[in-house]
């Protein structure tokens, strides 16, 4: 089985936030990295004080990112991504750079039609300003908490938004937005035809940025792939900082669990 494990952010959160992760993985055995966004900085303070390297990245420079450093590791790794980075680890596993992905809480493809009010209302600070898609936009704590802290106390979600929080490029926001009347978006994913090594899809179940009926949806459409297996899981009660709260080792936990109960399939990839 492979034991590279690389993490990928989503948007608005630095990449460093995945390190409680990265340790309970590197004790289970894997070598583990959690690379950023290009144009993110080593550290969250100096991407916060220069964040102009992250203006107008999009989709399918983020996907080629990951897919270049994924090309100088010894062995395909198994990539998990929350939020945007759930959408880039599909990508990068229909394409058959990875051996498996897990998608928590994932940015929706294109062919997903349902548009819950939460996230849409999670999007406006972004999408409210045409002139936001070149240029990049911070969330307040007001919004991170609506987006992200939903189900938590005021003070665990404002420390959050303090030790985690970047400022994110507009443009894959727009492009995920739009995807359904692009011919050629770059959110499309192949869940059609692809063969590829298992995916695990998850939502948390109070999720505001990505409501549970999103990740259904997305689930669906992976339905008529018979030659690659597609899972789902939900995590009761949980929103979009499940990865980051003081619950995150529940689903750490679960993944971990998956990757294991999946070992012989993903050895074959």
């Amino acid at each position: 089985m492979p034991k590279h494990v690389v993490f990928i952010h989503g948007l608005w959160i630095h990449s460093t936030a995945w390190k409680p992760w990265q340790d309970l993985f590197e004790e289970k055995g894997y070598v583990t990295s959690a690379p950023g966004w290009p144009g993110d900085l080593e550290t969250v303070e100096a991407t916060r004080a220069n964040p102009e390297g992250l203006n107008n990245q999009g989709i399918a420079e983020i996907c080629h990112h990951y897919a270049d450093i994924i090309a100088g590791l010894d062995e395909k790794p198994i990539v998990v991504g929350h939020s945007f980075g759930g959408l880039i680890a599909q990508e990068l596993l229909a394409n058959d750079l990875v051996a498996a992905a897990v998608a928590i809480d994932p940015a929706p493809i294109k062919g997903v039609k349902v548009l819950p009010f939460a996230q849409l209302r999670s999007g406006l600070p972004v999408l409210g300003n045409p002139a936001n898609k070149s240029r990049t936009v911070a969330l307040n704590e007001k919004q991170f908490k609506y987006a992200f802290g939903n189900v938590l106390t005021d003070e665990e979600s404002d420390a959050l938004h303090a030790a985690w929080t970047i400022p994110g490029p507009g443009r894959p926001l727009f492009e995920d937005a739009t995807a359904n009347f692009i011919r050629n978006s770059p959110a499309a994913v192949n869940t059609h035809s692809a063969v590829r090594g298992p995916l695990l899809l998850t939502s948390g179940t109070e999720d505001h940025t990505v409501p549970r009926a999103v990740t259904l949806a997305v689930s669906k459409l992976y339905a008529d792939n018979a030659t690659s297996v597609t899972e789902y899981h939900e995590y009761e009660g949980k929103a979009h900082s499940l990865t980051l709260d003081a619950g995150w080792k529940d689903v750490a936990d679960d993944v971990l669990e998956w990757l294991t109960a999946k070992d012989r399939m993903i050895s074959t990839r």
